[in-house]
């Protein structure tokens, strides 16, 4: 098979975990997106697609909705009586909405997992992960900045960002701006083309910033757009901040901490049911307005 240099990324999934609409919440947002009359369109879960070649394809991020987002997308559906263009999964935390979907994906399909050893630990002592057959479903574990291919010819390294452990993990007051291997971003490569992804993300520190700048492409966390967001709207009793992600506006915001940094395409993904971006109004209009796109289910990107 050849492999040529375009890199083809589309946004399988563009929501936070729970999706849009959530399934218990009758928020503004999530009422509109189950109007089937209205512009705002439902959303599944946090996940990418990438190629190379449009044949082989490596997902970034198992959301417990990829069956649906397969359903989806022609290009990830199988051509044969039992075949999938799905050659490997990367993972980036061990949240639930990246990681459930690995057990949807447990008949009998060929496929390699890629994570941190602390990723991986959590597969490990989950036994219901077992239903993945080992003898067809590879695990690999990656060093921080170690070079592997989820695809042939598509460079990629794990780099540490801020964050914190996932809720089920949690003991007390957890620290949310620890950098390790429990929350990465994703950079790739493809000759001159870089893209890196990053649904999770407590704050841009200067290393980060340093490694976005120039990029071609950036998917980053647009959860919150305020840090107070859920609190506001009666939805939740955490701050952004406190949940491991970054808010959108405000200061230490993604739109001030990204705006000096010389990025090509910036567009937010992982974003929750709450966020106001989802709709045309002022909050929409400021984040277009600092060159950001609103991500969607479908959206597709070629370089």
């Amino acid at each position: 098979m050849k492999v040529t240099s375009d890199l083809r990324v589309i946004i399988l999934g563009a929501a936070a975990g729970g999706g849009l609409p959530q399934w218990n919440c009758g928020c503004l947002n999530c009422a509109v997106a189950r109007d089937p009359g209205s512009a705002l369109s439902p959303q599944s879960q946090s996940s990418l697609a990438v190629s190379l070649d449009g044949e082989s394809w490596a997902v970034f991020n198992a959301s417990p909705d990829i069956r649906q987002q397969i359903q989806a997308n022609r290009l990830l559906q199988p051509r044969r009586l039992r075949h999938s263009p799905i050659k490997s999964i990367v993972l980036t935390n061990g949240d639930i909405d990246h990681l459930a979907g690995l057990l949807v994906l447990r008949e009998k399909q060929a496929f390699t997992v890629f994570s941190t050893a602390s990723i991986a630990q959590i597969i490990d002592d989950n036994p219901i992960f077992r239903v993945l057959d080992p003898q067809l479903v590879q695990r690999k574990t990656v060093a921080i900045e170690e070079r592997f291919f989820p695809l042939p010819g598509l460079e990629a390294r794990l780099f540490a960002v801020p964050g914190k452990v996932p809720l089920f993990l949690e003991e007390g007051e957890p620290d949310s701006d620890v950098e390790g291997e429990q929350t990465v971003g994703l950079e790739l490569k493809v000759g001159a083309k870089r893209v890196c992804y990053i649904p999770g993300c407590a704050m841009v520190s200067e290393g980060i910033a340093a490694r976005l700048e120039g990029v071609d492409a950036l998917f980053f966390d647009g959860t919150l757009f305020s840090d107070d967001e859920m609190i506001a709207t009666g939805t939740g009793h955490k701050t952004g901040r406190r949940m491991g992600h970054m808010p959108i506006d405000g200061e230490g915001g993604s739109l001030e901490a990204l705006g000096g940094i010389s990025i090509q395409r910036k567009v937010y993904v992982h974003i929750n049911n709450t966020n106001p971006i989802w709709r045309s109004g002022p909050e929409r209009t400021r984040v277009e307005g600092h060159g950001f796109e609103v991500g969607f289910d479908g959206m597709e990107i070629c370089l």
